[in-house]
């Protein structure tokens, strides 16, 4: 079968405070486009993977900058649809040391958020596809854009493509009268790979992780293996169930790696230090993008485990939403040099 992937969901305008500039020292913004779906398609599209980022945009010269950018990477953009009135935006703050970094959203009435069932042709889109990704970002923005993807998981399950989601909790965008727990657990269902943290366990699916403080700086993977075992007696169509685990020392010094449950067994990843984070942003993104490769390309959990881990590790040195690397660096840094030194 084709390895053709599909992803769907918001993209926005970013705008960045320079350097750490605090949103009210800022005179300028760095400006950027980004978003979950979108950020996993780049990294796909970066690794040689067939991939289409799946949309609705205005139609406009926003709208026109989006397509281009994404094209420059490579990202097919022919079945996104136009539509609405404007493109969604969000401000960074970028944290330092102790201080976290900060995002404000501007995304109500975006054009996605006004989608409806039937616009999008899911039969074209899905043709010759074996993967459709989403994030719980997508059914957070509005009813109707849950209910679009509801009717894209149907499809997808009736043609047999693996879906995958990253849980992707956020309280600050669930304003349209309805909780995450009342709505993802029904999409989710339709899923075959999903990938969260221990907030999205609890928040997303109402299955708690005990005994663990990410803000001490380390996390036990094997304190997962329980709430996988559970997510997988919930929705019982879920075949794996990955974990990042982010250790938060500080602002600008993380530990990340990441746990895969297969339904037997529990892979763990090495854990990397990342003392110098140069943008964190996306970082759960570049993971999921590196994970659909690794299991597309390796067939070994382990291997394609490693893969999305180093990748994501990779992604924290990088500014944007997009992680801009390629599979010889990423399977350098798998083959433990971290070196960091000129490649001449």
């Amino acid at each position: 079968m084709a390895k053709r992937v599909i992803t769907f969901g918001e993209i926005m305008l970013r705008l960045v405070t320079p350097g750490n500039l605090r949103f009210h020292q800022a005179s300028e913004f760095e400006v950027s486009y980004g978003g979950g779906e979108s950020n996993v398609a780049v990294s796909l599209s970066n690794y040689g993977i067939d991939v289409d980022f799946i949309t609705r945009l205005p139609e406009n010269d926003l709208g026109d900058a989006v397509v281009k950018t994404l094209r420059k990477y490579n990202v097919g953009t022919d079945k996104i649809i136009f539509g609405g009135e404007r493109l969604g935006i969000y401000f960074l703050e970028t944290g330092a040391v102790s201080r976290a970094s900060k995002v404000i959203y501007d995304r109500m009435h975006s054009s996605i958020s006004e989608i409806e069932t039937g616009m999008i042709d899911w039969d074209n889109v899905f043709e010759d596809a074996s993967w459709f990704h989403w994030t719980g970002i997508t059914p957070a923005i509005s009813q109707t854009a849950a209910n679009v993807l509801n009717e894209a998981i149907l499809i997808a399950n009736k043609k047999g493509i693996t879906v995958s989601t990253d849980l992707n909790y956020r309280k600050n965008l669930w304003k349209y009268g309805k909780t995450a727990n009342e709505v993802m657990p029904d999409l989710v269902a339709g899923c075959d790979i999903i990938l969260g943290n221990e907030e999205d366990a609890e928040k997303v699916l109402g299955i708690k992780l005990e005994g663990v403080d990410i803000t001490g700086g380390h996390v036990e993977g094997a304190a997962y293996e329980s709430v996988s075992r559970q997510i997988m007696d919930k929705f019982p169509k879920v075949k794996k169930v990955v974990t990042t685990l982010r250790g938060s020392i500080s602002a600008s010094h993380n530990t990340w790696s990441g746990v895969l449950y297969d339904g037997n067994k529990l892979y763990t990843s090495p854990t990397y230090q990342i003392t110098h984070i140069v943008d964190r942003v996306g970082g759960g993104d570049s993971f999921m993008g590196g994970l659909i490769y690794g299991l597309l390309t390796y067939k070994d959990d382990q291997k394609a485990l490693n893969f999305a881990v180093a990748a994501s590790c990779l992604k924290h040195t990088i500014k944007g939403d997009f992680n801009l690397v390629t599979v010889d660096e990423v399977e350098k840094l798998m083959a433990g040099d971290a070196s960091g030194r000129v490649s001449r």
